[in-house]
This record gives C-alpha cells, sequence and structure tokens, in this order.
C-alpha cells in the first residue's frame, strides 16, 4: 500500500479530478494549502504599499492507492496538472505499511479498496 500525496495548483483541482474519475480513481482527501517552491512568489501593492506574497495558494490531494494502482494514479495526476510551467506541483510517494476501515475493522489493502 502507498499513499500519494499531490500538492497542485488550485485552478487545475477539476482536471485532476476528471482524470483520476477515468482512471478509475474515486477516493481521495482534498485539502487546501499554502507553499513556496521554485516560484519564490510575487510581490503586489495595496494602497501604496509593497506586499511580499511569497506563501502561494495550492492544493494537497492525498490518495491512499495498492500497489496495483500507484502508476495508473501518479500518471493520472500528471495528466490533470501538468501545464509545462513552473508551479505545476509535486508528487510525493510513501509507504503505508496500514490502513483501518472505521466501519468494518478490514485491515490492509481490503481497508484501501
Amino acid at each position: 500500500m502507498r499513499l500519494v500525496i499531490a500538492m497542485i495548483q488550485p485552478h487545475k483541482l477539476t482536471d485532476v479530478k476528471k482524470t483520476l474519475f477515468d482512471a478509475g480513481i474515486h477516493k481521495m482527501t482534498v485539502t487546501n494549502a499554502l507553499g513556496c517552491g521554485q516560484q519564490k512568489g510575487f510581490t503586489e501593492t495595496y494602497r501604496g504599499v509593497i506586499h511580499e506574497v511569497n506563501l502561494l495558494k495550492k492544493v494537497k490531494l492525498e490518495i491512499a492507492v495498492n500497489e496495483n494502482y500507484l502508476e495508473v494514479t501518479i500518471a493520472a495526476i500528471i495528466k490533470g496538472a501538468k501545464m509545462d510551467k513552473i508551479g505545476d506541483g509535486k508528487i510525493f510517494v510513501l509507504d503505508l505499511p496500514e490502513c483501518v476501515r472505521i466501519r468494518t475493522g478490514e485491515r490492509g489493502f481490503k481497508a484501501v479498496g
């Protein structure tokens, strides 16, 4: 089992969800996040005062998958989020040693679904 964490642009969430759904991936957690990377933010002026904004809006997707869905999930996220620009995002893949479904008490790959 693996935990796929993707940080993407907020306006690409609809596209990423569509590509995931088309690939048969329907279970995910979505969180709004702030972060910075190679973009390093931007500056804006408000009432004559310059503000440096270095934490940009992102969306964090967390998807627990069984091993046979790992590459499908990664490919779907890339397909939906890619714009070939700095700031497209990152995908992190972590080992998921245990998963328990609260309703039934199922454990392991059965709990992930």
